[in-house]
């Protein structure tokens, strides 16, 4: 019996052996192959780095420096001319962050200057980013098709801020209301309706919104 199990466990052990073997000889078949894929894996981390450490980090830095000045411009001298000018330059020289927020501010000057279809263009090439600039962004971009008599896109824009703008009371009311003022515009009274009864539900005191709900009403048959 014990001659049996020891004869077993020296099967066992034989099995495990000839795994081991066939793995170290698929790893010499393939070494090559293996040494290959880690130095490429390697190469692409000390890319990746050197990109971040020599390109993206001066650039943004620099880029960083020069949406600083433009924002002098604006705030301490308040000249909107250079501002403008600065907010731009930085817009089409830099694709990192600062380059994002100069399309914002430089298109919160034109639309401010009257000149909505430059500040459009800026918009839609512009990501949202943040909880205040991220939402106020889309709404200036609602505004901008609005002029631009683009009413469907209008709405749209308007509907992301408020989901982009969540909790926020001061910005939710205010999109909503824009958003109303478009759909009444489009006659379509049951829609405008809606936004009135939620934003006096959730937003404003009792009566607030009475006589514009009165008005949907009325225009709408109801």
């Amino acid at each position: 019996m014990a001659k049996k199990k020891q004869q077993e466990t020296r099967t066992k052990l034989e099995e495990i052996n000839d795994s081991l073997s066939g793995i170290e000889q698929k790893f010499e078949q393939h070494k090559n192959l293996i040494y290959w894929i880690v130095m490429g894996i390697l190469i692409i981390a000390l890319l990746v780095w050197a990109y971040f450490k020599f390109i993206y980090g001066p650039n943004l830095e620099k880029a960083n420096n020069e949406l600083s000045k433009a924002d002098t411009e604006l705030i301490i001298n308040n000249d909107t001319i250079n501002a403008l000018k600065g907010y731009e330059k930085v817009a089409k020289n830099y694709s990192n962050p600062a380059g994002n927020m100069a399309k914002l501010r430089a298109a919160t000057i034109l639309y401010a200057q009257g000149q909505g279809n430059k500040a459009l263009k800026y918009l839609e090439d512009y990501s949202p980013k943040g909880k205040i600039a991220g939402p106020a962004s889309q709404s200036l971009l609602g505004d901008c098709y609005v002029n631009a008599k683009q009413y469907d896109k209008a709405l749209a824009a308007y509907d992301k801020a408020i989901k982009m703008a969540g909790d926020n009371k001061a910005y939710v009311p205010s999109f909503m209301l824009k958003k109303a003022n478009v759909l009444h515009f489009q006659k379509k009274y049951s829609e405008e309706l809606a936004i009135y009864n939620e934003l006096e539900t959730k937003y404003a005191s009792p009566g607030a919104f009475d006589a514009q709900i009165e008005r949907a009403k009325a225009l709408g048959g109801k």
